[in-house]
């Protein structure tokens, strides 16, 4: 996994943290939209988070889904099970084949900002985990920071500057998942923090 997590950056390892710092840039805004124009409205859904930090996504999603989070940081899952214990289950590993043999099928797998922490090799394991956890008519969900033409200059310079290292333009991203779905969805937003910022947000199915 790529990411600079020394020097200033370390401090987003601490829960309490890293969430004022996402709620101050205005990610709860981006969250609320995903989920407004991006999930699927059926009840009961069964939503797997890949990296989900401290599962702030749940503060938007309906009670009646059944939500699975996995993340490799023991403190964000510490804080995930504190404030949204009852609401799912929570698990501070990364989530493998044997894991999806225990839990059973998806509607949903989502991964918010985890693409750009993986290179090549990592990013395609993440479809390939995907692939397998989802239902067939399921979907996969991603949202990354993404270089594009035109875009802020300050934009630019605060995706550069990303704690993950391997942040793409948006053909960089839809490349790695044509590799394991046949029907990918690809949407650029530059209007979701309060600071300019480019965001991909990937819908990737396996049916066409």
């Amino acid at each position: 996994m790529a990411q600079i997590t020394s020097g200033i950056r370390s401090i987003l390892s601490h829960p309490a943290i890293y969430n004022f710092t996402q709620n101050f840039l205005g990610v709860r805004k981006a969250r609320r939209l995903l989920v407004r124009d991006f999930f699927p409205k059926d009840k009961g859904l069964r939503i797997l988070d890949i990296g989900c930090g401290t599962a702030e996504i749940l503060e938007f999603l309906p009670e009646d889904i059944h939500y699975v989070g996995f993340d490799a940081s023991p403190e964000y899952i510490e804080q995930a099970r504190s404030r949204f214990g009852h609401r799912g289950k929570f698990f501070a590993d990364l989530v493998n084949s044997a894991h999806l043999d225990h839990l059973g099928k998806f509607d949903v797998v989502l991964a918010f900002g985890v693409l750009h922490h993986l290179d090549d090799p990592e990013a395609s394991t993440l479809f390939d985990i995907a692939a397998q956890a989802l239902d067939q008519d399921g979907q996969v969900i991603t949202v990354d920071p993404c270089f594009a033409p035109g875009q802020s200059s300050i934009a630019h310079w605060l995706i550069a500057h990303d704690r993950g290292q391997d942040v793409r333009d948006e053909k960089g991203y839809t490349e790695l998942a044509s590799a394991h779905f046949g029907d990918i969805s690809s949407t650029l937003r530059h209007d979701l923090l309060r600071v300019p910022y480019t965001y991909q947000i990937m819908v990737s199915a396996k049916h066409v």
